[in-house]
């Protein structure tokens, strides 16, 4: 199997920017096996389910994982947290720009000077090219993603 074995084209106008509302409007493609799938909404549920089908629900949140960040020297830096490596959320695995400009220890600061990152060693993680990191500070790491953090946007999403 090639990734580009998933390739379509997707007309830009296509791409929803922002959630509907309300949220059960929503679209939904119920596959019924070997019958064309119907076109539905998520309001419709109630007429879909029967007793003993298993609903699974996921209420997964989106941390604000992508950090724009300096280095000493002043120039701009990225960090973008994938998963956490320890149980403590301190250590990450990130993708890191400019990548091959950072040198392990190399510590990234958020605009008003905090120390918030340190850059360490070059992994091949479950992202294909990425760096450990160490998230810097005596609180919650999630604290400081939910303080200095923003959302990470696919490129085709432009709000």
């Amino acid at each position: 199997m090639r990734l580009s074995d998933f390739d379509y084209d997707l007309p830009v106008a296509r791409i929803a920017q922002s959630p509907v509302e309300p949220r059960d409007a929503a679209r939904l493609l119920v596959d019924r096996g070997s019958q064309p799938p119907e076109h539905r909404r998520v309001s419709d549920l109630s007429e879909l389910l029967r007793p003993g089908d298993l609903l699974v629900l996921n209420e997964t949140k989106v941390i604000p994982a992508r950090l724009a960040l300096q280095r000493a020297t002043g120039g701009a830096a990225e960090v973008l947290v994938l998963e956490p490596l320890d149980g403590a959320r301190r250590v990450w695995e990130a993708l890191v720009r400019p990548a091959r400009k950072l040198k392990p220890g190399e510590p990234l600061f958020a605009p008003d000077g905090t120390p918030l990152v340190e850059v360490g060693e070059r992994r091949g993680g479950v992202s294909g090219d990425t760096f450990e990191v160490t998230l810097l500070g005596s609180v919650d790491s999630l604290d400081v993603l939910r303080q200095h953090g923003e959302m990470p946007l696919p490129p085709y999403i432009t709000e």
